[in-house]
């Protein structure tokens, strides 16, 4: 099957933003995900939040991992910097990258195999040594790209296609993140534009590590019984998908709620997703109520969404580490070289 680039001419009509580009300039390539993906949805939200916030391209740094939710990169700001890395090691890279150049705006898109499995131990110190950055995981509970495998975050006693039953607890990366120092706090709905694209802009303008995870229903192979992040919560006829490398077209899954509602979201085997979105006057700023609310309401069943904690004096590992207000990729030998005298300083302030 053949792929085309989308067209480069943009109608004259289209309305630019102010730096002077149209939200097409945000796109990307053509998405080769499933039909109704989740995380064709995420996408679509993190290229209005740029172009909403007149967010120039080239200002961007995308990095990912490996899995369906680190192929999405491609399919959005297809003007930016871009880099896919290794299974579970788009942290550590990342830091590096925004160790050498401050001035760019990092968005580091993973998924829960990504980031909860191989790489929760990168995942971890992002979180703890402040990196300047917006983390999404776009989070099915599954291994998508190898046919449905249980991620860390399947919920404990959900039932694969093939009839094993999940006995390990899941992670809870909000909870992770809020523990470990995370300045931003945030769970979304890939159904739920509305409230997605401002937990996005939000991240962007934070300043320091910002975290977003995302349930974003998988459509082919997430039919665990029990499970929050399912299509399939209950799906008794799941033989076709499970013996023909084939998946049905599937209208995309959206939701409208109000703050402090509870819904349940109709999924296309019948089975249902509650969420919870936060009330107008929930208090971000307090972590550990934040932890505590999010874990009441996961023992009744529920998936907390909205800005769950934000530090409104939150500062990144460049304030942390003292380095130069000047990018070090941008530092010459002059900067780099302190000489002799400078170096015999140094040494005996180390003694």
């Amino acid at each position: 099957m053949t792929y085309l680039a989308k067209p480069r001419l943009h109608h004259p009509s289209l309305t630019v933003n102010k730096v002077g580009y149209t939200r097409r300039d945000y796109e990307g390539k053509i998405s080769t995900l499933c039909a109704g993906c989740g995380h064709d949805s995420i996408s679509a939200a993190i290229i209005q939040a740029c172009w909403e916030l007149d967010i120039a391209p080239h200002r961007v740094a995308k990095l990912s991992g490996i899995g369906c939710s680190s192929k999405t990169p491609d399919y959005f700001l297809g003007a930016s910097h871009g880099f896919n890395t290794v299974h579970g090691r788009m942290p550590s890279v990342l830091t590096g990258a925004n160790l050498a150049n401050r001035d760019l705006l990092y968005l580091g898109v993973s998924g829960d195999g990504d980031s909860a499995s191989i790489g929760l131990g990168q995942f971890a110190h992002a979180m703890r040594r402040g990196v300047n950055m917006v983390y999404i995981v776009e989070n099915n509970g599954v291994y998508g790209l190898t046919k449905g495998q249980f991620s860390a975050t399947a919920d404990q006693g959900s039932k694969s296609k093939k009839g094993a039953v999940n006995s390990d607890s899941p992670v809870d990366l909000v909870a992770i993140a809020l523990q470990l120092g995370a300045t931003y706090v945030a769970r979304g709905f890939s159904g739920d534009k509305a409230q997605l694209v401002p937990l996005i802009k939000g991240a962007i303008g934070h300043g320091g590590a910002a975290f977003i995870d995302v349930i974003s229903p998988c459509v082919a192979f997430n039919n665990h019984a029990g499970s929050t992040k399912s299509y399939d919560y209950v799906r008794e006829h799941n033989e076709a998908v499970s013996r023909i490398d084939f998946i049905s077209a599937r209208d995309e899954i959206t939701a409208t709620y109000a703050p402090g509602e509870v819904i349940d979201v109709l999924q296309h085997d019948g089975s249902r997703l509650r969420f919870r979105k936060l009330h107008t006057d929930y208090d971000p700023t307090d972590r550990y109520a934040a932890l505590s609310y999010t874990n009441m309401h996961q023992a009744r069943g529920e998936v907390v969404t909205g800005l769950l904690y934000l530090d409104p004096l939150a500062s990144d590992m460049h304030v942390a580490l003292n380095t130069s207000d000047t990018p070090l990729n941008k530092l010459g030998a002059a900067q780099l070289c302190p000489g002799l005298k400078g170096l015999d300083k140094l040494n005996a302030s180390l003694r």
